[in-house]
C-alpha cells in the first residue's frame, strides 16, 4: 500500500493519487485529489467522473460458450460435479484484459482431461489476450473425461443481458460485464472562509484488475472529453439571437480558427492543446494513435512515419491518411524515419 501526504496548492488545479493498493489479483484500490476547486465544482466533476469510470470505460469478457455435448443450459455431464449453468456462472467471472480494436470477436478454447481440477490456466488463448488470475476456477472432473469448451470474447463497455434463447449450434450466450471499474464514489472537503471557501474533490476507484484505478481515471477522463469534443465546433453559418428586433451575431469557433493561430504561433504548447480527435481523422486511426498514447498534434509530430506503421493493427494506408490531413489542415509533414 502506497500513502502520500495530502498537500493543497491554492494557485492551480492539480491532482494526486494519496493511497494505491492491490487487494487481490481481481480487485485495486486507488484513491485520488483534486484541488483547489470553487465552491460547487467538486460535485460536478466527482459525478460526471463517476458515471465516465462506470460507463465509459471498454472492457474484455466471456460472451458466449460453445460445446456440441451439451443439450441445454441446465443439463449436467456424467464426470463434472458442477451443472452446465454453474459452469457458465464461473466463465462469466474471469477477467481478461486485451488490446483488442472496438468491438472484436476472438475464440479460445478449453480442453482438459480428468479427474481433477478445470481452472483459468487452461484456457487456451490468442496471443492479444491476458488472463489477471490464472487460479480462477471454472469446474471440477470428477472422471478420466474430456472437456473441450469453445469460448467466445468480446471487448466492449457497459452490461449486457444474455438473450434468453440458446442458438442452434449449441452455443450458449453469457451475461457479458464490461465494466473494469467495480467501484466509484466521490466526497467532497471543504475548507476557507466566505468568499474565499475553496473544495477539495476526492476520488475513490475499484478495478478488476484488468487496469489499475490511475488508468482507469486516465481512460474516463479522456473519454469524458471527447464527448464534449462536438461542443467546440460550430457550423460556418452564424447564430443569431432576436430580442427587439435587434440581432447579436456569435462568430463561430472552429478548429480551423485554433491553425490560423498555430501558424503565427510555433510554441510547443500551442501544440499541446491541439487534440487529434479534434481534426478529420477516421474513427479506426484515431482509436489507434488513442491506444498508443497520442492524443495532441505534439504527440503526433513527435512520431515518424516509420513508427507509426509500428502501431498495431496500422496500415499504410492509414499513414498515407494522417500525412494528407497534416499537409492539408496543418501545412506539416512527418519524418519517414527517426532522427
Amino acid at each position: 500500500m502506497v500513502r502520500d501526504k495530502i498537500t493543497v496548492s491554492t494557485r492551480t488545479l492539480q491532482w494526486k493519487c494519496v493511497e494505491s493498493r492491490a487487494d487481490s489479483k481481481r480487485l485495486y484500490y486507488g484513491r485520488f485529489i483534486l484541488s483547489p476547486l470553487m465552491k460547487g465544482q467538486a460535485d460536478t466533476i466527482g459525478i460526471a467522473m463517476r458515471r465516465a469510470l462506470l460507463g465509459e470505460i471498454e472492457g474484455t469478457c466471456i460472451t458466449r460458450a460453445k460445446s456440441e455435448k451439451i443439450p441445454h443450459e441446465y443439463t449436467t455431464i456424467v464426470g463434472i460435479q458442477e451443472s452446465v449453468h454453474e459452469i457458465l456462472m464461473n466463465l462469466k467471472e474471469i477477467v481478461l484484459r486485451s488490446n483488442l480494436y472496438g468491438t472484436c470477436d476472438a475464440s479460445i478454447c478449453i480442453c482438459v482431461k480428468g479427474p481433477g481440477y478445470v481452472t483459468a490456466q487452461d484456457i487456451i488463448l490468442p496471443p492479444y489476450v491476458e488472463i489477471v488470475d490464472n487460479t480462477q476456477y471454472i469446474a471440477s472432473l470428477t472422471e478420466p473425461i474430456d472437456l473441450c469448451i469453445e469460448l467466445q470474447i468480446e471487448r466492449n463497455r457497459g452490461y449486457r443481458i444474455k438473450s434468453p434463447n440458446n442458438f442452434q449450434d449449441g452455443s450458449y450466450p453469457i451475461d457479458a460485464v464490461f465494466m473494469p471499474v467495480r467501484n466509484a464514489n466521490h466526497s467532497i472537503h471543504s475548507y476557507g472562509n466566505g468568499n474565499e471557501k475553496q473544495e477539495i474533490l476526492f476520488l475513490e476507484i475499484w478495478t478488476n484488475g484488468s487496469l489499475t484505478p490511475k488508468e482507469a481515471l486516465h481512460e474516463a477522463s479522456r473519454n469524458l472529453i471527447d464527448l464534449f469534443i462536438p461542443f467546440l465546433h460550430t457550423d460556418e453559418e452564424n447564430f443569431h439571437l432576436e430580442d427587439n428586433q435587434q440581432k447579436v451575431t456569435l462568430p463561430p469557433f472552429t478548429f480551423y480558427d485554433k491553425l490560423a493561430k498555430l501558424r503565427k504561433n510555433k510554441k510547443k504548447i500551442a501544440l499541446e492543446y491541439i487534440f487529434i480527435d479534434q481534426s478529420e481523422l477516421p474513427p479506426r486511426i484515431y482509436n489507434c494513435l488513442k491506444r498508443s498514447n497520442i492524443y495532441t498534434l505534439l504527440d503526433l509530430l513527435n512520431n515518424s512515419q516509420e513508427d507509426l506503421m509500428k502501431i498495431e493493427h496500422f496500415r499504410i494506408e492509414d499513414v498515407k491518411k494522417i500525412l494528407s490531413i497534416l499537409e492539408k489542415q496543418f501545412a506539416s509533414d512527418l519524418p519517414k524515419n527517426k532522427f
